[in-house]
């Protein structure tokens, strides 16, 4: 009886908040999503709700506050290569992944794509934290455009409520390369962690929630001599963005980004209480659009052979400023980074986008992970994906034994 009224509650808010498109979802994803808890500790749902939630956040009614972020009328062409010839069946690592998509490109050919749990090459499926890469590259275009004048001024030079927190003198560079010495807990499996909790508090009258969430944290140690993890710093990020261009994010990332990098379908981008876009998560696309932005980067963020970032600054972003305690792996302004020179945007439960400069090669991967120790498992195994298509490339260009094609 319980799951019956909140299965009502919840369709009869959705018809009466008018979401679009909930009922162009099948019947079984309908009944998954009716059961969701009415909050929005995406964290602690299960994986069958997840598996429904994450192709359809933009349209459930505790989330569905969002911005749309329109495409342009050109769609850039992803044509298609000759297979990929990869030593390893590609349904059984999508089956381990519990992939919903996965596509390669080499050279700006779409040389892969798969697809799974019910989706399709029609949808759009969460970003998570690949979304940081994202607002990372709008800072850099609003660098560009004069919107922010310098990677050293300071978070209170543009949010003037974090004059006096552990945040008055930390420095844009910082907030982007996630140094900036203030306590933060990101453990998600925890009910009581920082990344938890911060979308739930409650706000002083009038102030930012975000805001009064972030200033009241302590410092522990100095500016730039440790990195740590914090989703809070990217949405903190977004907010001194938002303020910086003077406009919405996905009104800022259709026109820099979305519109004339060519993307196919609008993406949407969901809202905090406060009513800006959570800039450390929640952009909702279709995965060739996330390969779309692969390549965008790829390509040195150029439009039209003119790039939207200063000169050198992407090469900085996607280069490691900081270790991160895992070997060879360094991060950049909200880039994972390689000793090889690769670098990645990721996100929790197994998002992607791989991006490979010297190889020319995009790998994208939407999923939904399972939690704990499996997720650790499905890591590594995508880490290997990554080799394993790096070689297939290699033994290409050497013209070396095919290896089986893919299967």
């Amino acid at each position: 009886m319980k799951t019956k009224k909140i299965a009502l509650g919840l369709l009869a808010a959705l018809v009466l908040a008018g979401v679009a498109g909930w009922f162009s979802l099948d019947k079984e994803t309908r009944g998954l999503l009716a059961t969701l808890p009415t909050n929005r500790d995406v964290l602690f749902w299960s994986q069958p709700q997840r598996d429904a939630a994450f192709r359809a956040l933009d349209r459930l009614p505790v989330l569905a506050k969002m911005h749309v972020v329109p495409a342009g009328g050109t769609p850039m062409p992803l044509l298609p290569g000759p297979p990929l010839k990869l030593a390893l069946d590609v349904d059984a690592y999508m089956a381990g992944q519990r992939s919903a998509a996965l596509l390669v490109l080499h050279d700006g050919k779409l040389r892969l794509e798969r697809y799974g749990l019910g989706f399709d090459n029609g949808g759009r499926w969460t970003s998570f934290s690949v979304a940081k890469s994202m607002t990372s590259t709008l800072v850099g275009a609003a660098l560009r455009d004069g919107a922010i004048r310098s990677m050293d001024d300071k978070v209170s030079d543009y949010i003037p409520e974090m004059k006096g927190s552990a945040y008055d003198d930390v420095s844009i560079r910082q907030l982007l390369t996630m140094t900036s010495g203030v306590k933060w807990n990101e453990d998600y499996a925890d009910p009581n962690s920082d990344v938890a909790r911060f979308n739930n508090h409650k706000p002083e009258d009038g102030v930012d929630s975000l805001l009064s969430y972030m200033r009241k944290l302590p410092r522990e140690a100095p500016a730039g001599t440790r990195w740590l993890y914090s989703t809070g710093e990217t949405n903190l990020v977004g907010v001194l963005l938002g303020r910086a261009v003077k406009k919405p994010l996905a009104t800022y990332l259709s026109e820099k980004i979305w519109v004339p990098a060519g993307m196919e379908q609008q993406a949407t981008w969901i809202l905090s209480r406060s009513g800006n876009e959570i800039s450390g998560c929640c952009i909702q696309a279709a995965p060739r659009d996330y390969a779309r932005f692969g390549l965008f980067i790829l390509n040195g963020a150029r439009i039209e052979g003119k790039s939207i970032v200063p000169d050198g600054w992407l090469a900085d972003a996607t280069t490691g400023r900081i270790g991160t305690g895992q070997p060879e792996r360094g991060y950049g302004y909200q880039w994972w980074t390689y000793a090889d020179g690769t670098f990645a945007a990721r996100g929790i439960f197994g998002q992607g986008i791989f991006i490979d400069p010297k190889r020319r090669i995009v790998i994208v991967s939407n999923a939904n992970w399972a939690e704990g120790a499996r997720a650790k498992i499905a890591g590594e195994a995508r880490e290997a994906f990554y080799r394993a298509v790096q070689k297939a490339i290699d033994d290409e260009a050497a013209g070396g034994p095919a290896s089986a094609p893919s299967r």
